[in-house]
């Protein structure tokens, strides 16, 4: 089962892939796509399955615009260097915990929405990731029940501003509109094996990342459980699991998004993302 959250006119809705369309389910929202709600994340699988029995309103791919499907309240919580070959490029050696930082929803787009290149800087970086949506809720996770708790998983571009995170993480990482998520989120039952999720990372159809969940240094299990050490996960939550080696301040010489590229993270099973790369605009322009 694949969960989306979209725009179309003015409404933001919320819904499930059935086939080739969207069923909305969990009703539309007035409120700015910033502001919208995103509730199916807390519905246990009889309610999403009854909530496409009793569809009423369906629509195509291309009458709405997909929404990274995440809500404002959400937390967005990412590990950071959590693939081994991903620490030997950039000589970092693992601790003992997962190294964690946090982004704010605002910084994600939509499946084919534009991410922005900062007028700031031009160190804008990919990052291809696994994102773990959290469905039900808890506190002090035992690593042994952790799955119990995965709601499902999605495509996560984590667009990094090396100039900044080099004095600031938090700044690094949250320029608005810099990442990207989607196109849905894919129900856990449809991964055959959670610890060997293939990712691709593609920048302008050349591969510049490849792994495995399999060479994560610390895996999704005992993220959850470190994490629920420290705040309660509540539904909707994600955790994004880090990147593999290739990304583009490693490489020599760095290889940079620019306006026009197109960046696209693919997960076997799960599906693509796909973003182009656009500069901000100045006030005034556009």
């Amino acid at each position: 089962m694949r969960l989306v959250r979209f725009r179309r006119g003015r409404r933001v809705g919320q819904g499930l892939v059935d086939g080739g369309r969207i069923v909305v389910a969990g009703g539309w929202s007035d409120l700015p796509f910033e502001e919208a709600p995103f509730v199916l994340p807390g519905w246990d699988r009889a309610a999403l399955e009854g909530a496409l029995e009793r569809a009423e309103e369906d629509f195509a791919f291309e009458d709405v615009t997909l929404l990274a499907p995440v809500a404002s309240t959400a937390r967005v919580i990412c590990l950071g260097v959590n693939y081994r070959d991903h620490a030997q490029e950039v000589n970092q050696e693992a601790g003992d915990c997962p190294p964690l930082f946090a982004k704010y929803p605002d910084t994600l787009v939509g499946h084919e929405q534009a991410i922005i290149r900062p007028r700031v800087s031009d160190t804008f970086d990919f990052e291809g990731e696994i994102a773990i949506v959290i469905g039900r809720p808890g506190r002090h996770i035992p690593r042994e029940s952790a799955m119990d708790h995965v709601l499902g998983y999605s495509c996560l571009m984590d667009g990094s501003i090396r100039e900044y995170q080099s004095h600031s993480p938090t700044a690094g990482k949250n320029f608005h509109r810099s990442s990207a998520m989607g196109p849905w989120i894919v129900t856990a039952d449809e991964v055959a094996d959670a610890s060997a999720i293939e990712l691709v990372t593609r920048l302008n159809g050349e591969i510049v990342q490849s792994a495995t969940s399999r060479d994560m240094i610390f895996d999704i299990p005992t993220a959850i459980a470190y994490i629920s050490r420290w705040t309660p996960l509540r539904s909707g939550d994600v955790i994004s699991m880090g990147t593999p080696a290739g990304v583009g301040w490693a490489r020599k010489p760095p290889l940079w998004m620019k306006p026009g590229d197109t960046i696209e993270v693919a997960l076997a099973g799960i599906g693509t993302l796909r973003n182009t790369v656009v500069d901000e605009q100045k006030e005034g322009e556009g």
